[in-house]
């Protein structure tokens, strides 16, 4: 049989991604990052020899990041797999791992709270209180929709993302502004925040809605996007106690290694702590 990756090939994958219970937005990103492939290849046979040019394309020609053709390289050989083609895989480039954040991409606290008043300035109460929430809670954007009005009641949200289940405390604070915002428009039951049509809020809206901020607020856009203030969330949450075992909790992390890179600091914030130490 010929090792073409047809439209035939990439539904019955997708379905085999749904029956293995991949999320929405996991399948979605494979089947974008083998089209791709497909692209490259043109109808032709994959072969083992192609895909290592492809590999080659994708760091010369591709002006992509090593973290981004490592995702094409994954999605590639976990289709191969799944189609038994198992002599086309290639192996992933190596990346070090980075000691220290950007200070490009550093949220601070002070920013935050600039970007919940502008927001709330603007009339955008709705944006205001999802910013708050999932800052507040270290939630993802996909997690929201378990933010509910029975859910206030208990003072806490039951998240199930990724086939785990957590609970997740709502800060007293938060509770107040929560039920504010339900009793100004009217919501009695269900998801605070989804849609007109009821569905749960998609992240591109809110990142767009967030980056309109950025200008007025005299933020730099590139620290502008929902997942930094889960980001933020986990710094915050650890400069209390240090525990690394417990933010992992919170934050529904199988892996504390996945949690070390949400509490990264600034080579600049590395470099006052090593100053404060005085050895020399």
């Amino acid at each position: 049989m010929k090792k073409i990756i047809t439209e035939k090939v990439l539904t019955k994958y997708e379905e085999y991604l749904y029956e293995e219970e991949k999320t929405r937005a996991t399948i979605k990103k494979y089947i974008c990052d083998l089209k791709k492939l497909v692209e490259y290849a043109g109808g032709k046979e994959i072969t083992k020899k192609m895909m290592v040019a492809y590999k080659e394309h994708l760091l010369e020609e591709g002006n992509y990041k090593l973290t981004s053709i490592n995702s094409f390289l994954v999605a590639a050989n976990r289709l191969f797999e799944f189609m038994e083609w198992y002599g086309l895989r290639v192996k992933t480039y190596r990346i070090q791992k980075e000691a220290f954040v950007p200070e490009s991409r550093d949220l601070s606290k002070k920013e935050y709270k600039k970007l919940v008043g502008i927001a709330e300035r603007k009339g955008k109460k709705r944006l205001a209180m999802m910013i708050q929430t999932i800052c507040a809670t270290g939630i993802r954007i996909s997690e929201l929709q378990h933010i509910t009005v029975e859910s206030l009641d208990k003072g806490v949200a039951e998240i199930y993302c990724k086939g785990k289940q957590r609970k997740v405390l709502l800060p007293k604070r938060l509770l107040k502004l929560l039920r504010q915002y339900i009793v100004e428009l009217g919501i009695q039951k269900g998801m605070i925040f989804c849609t007109k049509y009821g569905n749960a809020v998609d992240r591109s809206n809110i990142w767009k809605e967030m980056k309109a901020l950025g200008e007025e607020a005299d933020v730099s856009e590139e620290k502008i996007y929902p997942h930094n203030l889960r980001h933020l969330f986990a710094k915050a949450f650890y400069e209390m106690d240090k525990d690394m075992a417990k933010l992992a909790d919170m934050l529904g992390h199988s892996s504390i290694e996945t949690t070390r890179i949400y509490i990264m600091t600034t080579c600049e914030e590395h470099q006052r702590q090593l100053d404060r130490m005085g050895l020399v």
